[in-house]
C-alpha cells in the first residue's frame, strides 16, 4: 500500500452536471482528507546534513510511515523518501465538488490491540464502528454474503443445486487433490456454488482464471461455512455473519484521515524523490540529487521494481522477479445527485454481463463522504483494458438502475475513471519460490522489503502497519548487532 503507482486517468464524464477538476501537486507532501474542503498537511523536507542515514526507507505509505514512526519513537534515526507528491500510498482520499472518494473501499479491521490504539489516536476526525451490510447480486436478486452460506432467495433450482453439491463435496470419501484456487473451490463448495459465484467472481476480481492462482492466499479471506450454516442459509435462518470483515472501523472523513494522522505522528518525509538505483553491496541509494548511504534499507515499493533498481542483483534473483505477476485495476468514482437507494456498504457482482465485479458506497460508510442528501460510489471494473468512459458510463448507469441503487441514469452527477497500477498480486505456481529467492538475497544485503507490495502478498491495512513495525524492529536490531560487533 505504499509506493505503488496510482494513476488518475485524466478523463471525466457526466450524465448530469459539469466537468471535474484536477488536483495539482506540490513540493511537500499533501494528503487530501475528507472534509468540507480539501485539507493538507505539509512537512518540511528533511535537510540531510550528510549523505548517510542509519536506516533509509523507500515509500511513505502505511508501511513506510509505520516503520519510521516506530524507529523514531525508539530514538533511531531514519530518512523516508517518497516518489509521489503526497504520502499515504493507496490510503488517501480525493475531494471534488463536496464529494469524497477513497481509492475504492479501504476499511479498517483492527485485531491487534496496540495497532488499534495507535490508529484511533492518529485519526482526528472521528471513527465510525460499522456492522457490515454486504450483498451479492446475481440471477436478478440480492442474497446475503457470503454466497456459499446464503442461497436463500436464489431461484429454486439454483439454490437446490448449490446446497446438494455442497453436501456431496462435504461428505466425499475421497477429497480431490488441490493444485489451484479452482480446485480449492470445487473441493470445499461443490461445483454449483463454484460455477454460480466463486469462479466467475474471482475471475473478474483477479483478472485471471482461478485455475491460474494457488490456494495459498485464501484461508483468511474466503469463509468456509459449516454444513449447518449452508443448510440454515438455504432456508433464510442463518443468524450469524461470516468472514473476517463482519465489523469494521471507518474514519468519518475518509481513509485519508489515517494517513494524515500517521504523517503528523511520523514527522519528516522527503516527497517527490524517486530512487534511481540501489547499490546493494555498497549500501547506497542513488537519487537525482546524489547517493544516500545506509546501514539498513527498508523498502515498501513493489518487489519486482525494487529488484530492477538493484544494480548488482544476481541473475537468479532478477529471473525470480520477472516471474512475479500482478494485475492493475480500473475503477469509477461516481457522484450521485441522491443518496444510494439501498443501505449496503458493498455489493459483489459475479455475472459476466456486468462490466464490474463490485460496487461500494462511500456515503453508506459515512454521511460526510458526500454533500447533504447526496451519495457517492466506487465501481470496480472487470476489464483490465482502459475503457472509454463515454461509452462505458451509460452501461454502468443502466446496471445501477437494474440493481436498485439509483432511480434513473441522470441520478449520476459525474464519474471519474481511475487506475491502480498494482492492485492484486497473482499467486501462481511460481509465486512462493520466486518470493523466497528474492527475500533470502535481500536479507543478506540488509534490505527489508515489507508491505503488501514490498512483501508481494494480499493483506490489509492493519497488516501494512504491522509490517512497518516489524521492519523497524528488524532493522534496528541489525544495526545494534553490527555496532556491537564493531565495538
Amino acid at each position: 500500500m505504499q509506493v505503488p503507482s496510482i494513476k488518475t486517468v485524466s478523463r471525466g464524464a457526466a450524465l448530469h452536471g459539469g466537468p471535474g477538476t484536477t488536483a495539482g501537486s506540490n513540493k511537500t507532501f499533501r494528503v487530501k482528507c475528507r472534509a468540507g474542503s480539501d485539507t493538507s498537511h505539509s512537512v518540511k523536507e528533511p535537510i540531510l546534513t550528510s549523505a548517510h542515514a542509519p536506516i533509509t526507507i523507500l515509500g511513505a505509505g502505511l508501511t513506510g510511515m509505520s516503520a519510521a514512526f516506530h524507529l523514531r519513537k525508539a530514538g533511531v534515526d531514519c530518512h523516508v523518501f517518497e516518489r509521489l507528491p503526497h504520502v499515504g500510498g493507496h490510503a488517501i482520499t480525493l475531494s471534488e465538488q463536496g464529494y469524497k472518494f477513497d481509492r475504492t473501499g479501504h476499511l479498517l479491521h483492527l485485531r491487534d490491540p496496540s495497532i488499534r490504539e495507535l490508529c484511533l489516536s492518529w485519526i482526528k476526525g472521528g471513527v465510525i464502528e460499522i456492522d457490515r451490510q454486504s450483498r451479492i447480486y446475481s440471477h436478478g436478486v440480492y442474497t446475503r454474503y457470503p454466497f456459499q452460506a446464503n442461497t436463500f432467495g436464489l431461484p429454486a433450482d439454483v439454490a437446490y443445486a448449490c446446497v446438494t453439491d455442497f453436501v456431496r463435496a462435504h461428505f466425499a470419501a475421497e477429497k480431490p487433490p488441490i493444485s489451484n484456487f479452482e480446485d480449492y473451490c470445487r473441493a470445499h463448495f461443490g461445483n454449483a456454488i463454484s460455477d454460480a459465484f466463486m469462479i466467475p467472481y474471482n475471475t473478474k476480481l483477479w483478472g485471471v482464471h482461478p485455475r491460474e492462482i494457488s490456494a495459498a492466499w485464501c484461508t483468511r479471506f474466503v469463509p468456509l461455512p459449516r454444513l449447518e450454516d449452508v443448510v440454515a442459509g438455504a432456508v433464510g435462518k442463518n443468524d450469524r455473519e461470516l468472514g473476517y470483515n463482519a465489523r469494521f472501523l471507518y474514519p468519518r472523513l475518509g481513509i485519508g484521515q489515517l494517513s494524515e494522522g500517521l504523517a503528523q505522528a511520523t514527522g519528516s518525509v522527503q516527497c517527490n524523490t524517486a530512487p534511481l538505483a540501489v547499490h546493494a553491496a555498497q549500501r547506497t541509494v542513488q537519487f537525482a540529487s546524489g547517493p544516500v548511504g545506509y546501514e539498513a534499507l527498508i523498502s515498501t515499493i513493489p518487489l519486482p521494481q525494487l529488484v530492477a533498481l538493484i544494480q548488482d542483483a544476481p541473475d537468479h534473483v532478477r529471473e525470480a522477479a520477472l516471474r512475479l505477476k500482478c494485475t492493475h485495476l480500473y475503477y469509477l468514482d461516481v457522484a450521485l445527485n441522491t443518496r444510494p437507494l439501498l443501505p449496503y456498504h458493498w455489493i459483489y457482482v459475479p455475472e459476466t454481463r456486468f462490466p464490474f465485479y463490485r460496487v461500494g458506497a462511500y456515503s453508506n460508510f459515512s454521511d460526510a463522504m458526500a454533500p447533504p442528501n447526496k451519495g457517492c460510489l466506487y465501481v470496480e471494473l472487470a476489464d483490465r483494458s482502459e475503457p472509454h468512459l463515454a461509452e462505458l458510463l451509460p452501461k454502468v448507469a443502466q446496471n445501477l438502475v437494474e440493481m436498485g441503487l439509483i432511480v434513473e441514469p441522470h441520478a449520476i452527477r459525474f464519474a471519474r475513471l481511475r487506475r491502480i497500477d498494482h492492485a492484486y498480486v497473482v499467486f501462481d505456481n511460481h509465486y512462493e519460490s520466486s518470493v523466497e529467492t528474492i527475500q533470502v538475497y535481500l536479507q543478506k544485503m540488509r534490505i527489508f522489503s515489507h508491505g503488501r507490495y514490498g512483501a508481494w502478498n494480499y493483506s490489509s491495512m492493519e497488516d501494512a502497519l504491522l509490517y512497518g513495525r516489524d521492519a523497524a524492529r528488524e532493522a534496528a536490531k541489525l544495526i545494534a548487532s553490527n555496532r556491537s560487533c564493531d565495538s
